[in-house]
């Protein structure tokens, strides 16, 4: 399938946020929650994700989480994971019974597309061990994409994991899952990366960002994804594609934060006092910058056409 026309299919079926000058939200991606193995790629990044999420939550953020957010090609269903990860998916139902949380479906989580498997893992989860079952998100609704429409500016920004853009990411993920799972997991052990990961493939990696960057000037929209898990913040003038990055960078997480109707790049890790001490730092690598100018500026080359 035409790869922009598969993305603007996703923008226009999506559901749509309202959202206004005093919204706050923050846009994450590509968490990788994993089973506490060596093969789990949040481990490491767990206390500072946790952290962070703390954070947004006691200051009235909402969580969106854009993809990619539970390891589903390596493990097989949610009760390998959660125990692992309880206080962060206790966390999380907080933001969800508070009204605060949204999750879009990527490649490696693809199996949330399906109303049977969210159904049974993501409603509530049973443990194996003391098989006592534990609530999770009841009647949660995972999205393939949503549009955030800013009421006052008149203007939206779709969000999309951004594997769409990839036919071999999207349309053969069932067979990637496959590798992942009974090859190159087992490979990983041994000092071996997947070659056709778009996070290590510098190439591919290129080419799904060059095909989104592409649709926001088709469709003159801004678009914020994740999937590649290289943070991207233009500057005004450019065309409006985003990424959030990830938060299994080596010893950091990132994401895009709204807020004041403006959009901040950030990363949260772990930092030194200069008395020894450690905490968890959160930086701004770029921003903030205004909604409005993005929106002016697609205005602008409207008018040009």
């Amino acid at each position: 399938m035409d790869t922009l026309k598969c993305i603007s299919n996703v923008f226009r079926s999506a559901d749509v946020i309202p959202i206004d000058d005093n919204s706050k939200l923050i846009l994450m991606s590509d968490v990788h929650r994993g089973d506490g193995s060596w093969a789990d790629d949040l481990y490491r990044n767990e206390n500072v994700y946790y952290a962070a999420l703390t954070h947004y939550f006691n200051e009235g953020y909402t969580y969106i989480e854009l993809g990619d957010g539970d390891e589903l090609w390596k493990n097989k269903k949610m009760a390998e994971i959660v125990p692992v990860h309880l206080k962060t998916f206790k966390l999380l139902t907080q933001f969800y019974h508070s009204g605060r949380l949204y999750f879009i479906y990527g490649n490696h989580d693809m199996v949330k597309s399906h109303p049977n498997f969210v159904q049974k893992n993501m409603v509530q989860y049973v443990d194996e061990h003391s098989q006592k079952i534990t609530p999770l998100f009841e009647n949660i609704k995972i999205h393939e994409g949503l549009v955030l429409n800013h009421t006052r500016l008149e203007q939206k920004i779709f969000l999309i994991h951004g594997h769409q853009a990839s036919n071999l990411d999207y349309d053969f993920w069932a067979l990637r899952r496959w590798l992942v799972r009974y090859v190159w997991k087992h490979l990983e052990s041994l000092g071996f990366n997947d070659p056709t990961s778009t996070a290590i493939n510098y190439r591919k990696k290129v080419s799904i960002e060059e095909k989104l960057t592409e649709w926001t000037i088709l469709e003159k929209q801004m678009l914020i994804a994740g999937h590649t898990h290289r943070p991207m913040f233009p500057q005004v003038g450019e065309p409006p594609y985003f990424n959030d990055g990830s938060c299994v960078h080596p010893y950091s997480i990132t994401g895009i934060e709204i807020a004041d109707s403006k959009l901040t790049l950030v990363k949260w890790e772990i930092n030194t006092r200069t008395d020894g001490t450690l905490f968890i730092d959160r930086e701004v690598l770029a921003g903030p910058q205004r909604l409005k100018d993005y929106f002016d500026s697609l205005y602008k080359s409207q008018l040009n056409d």
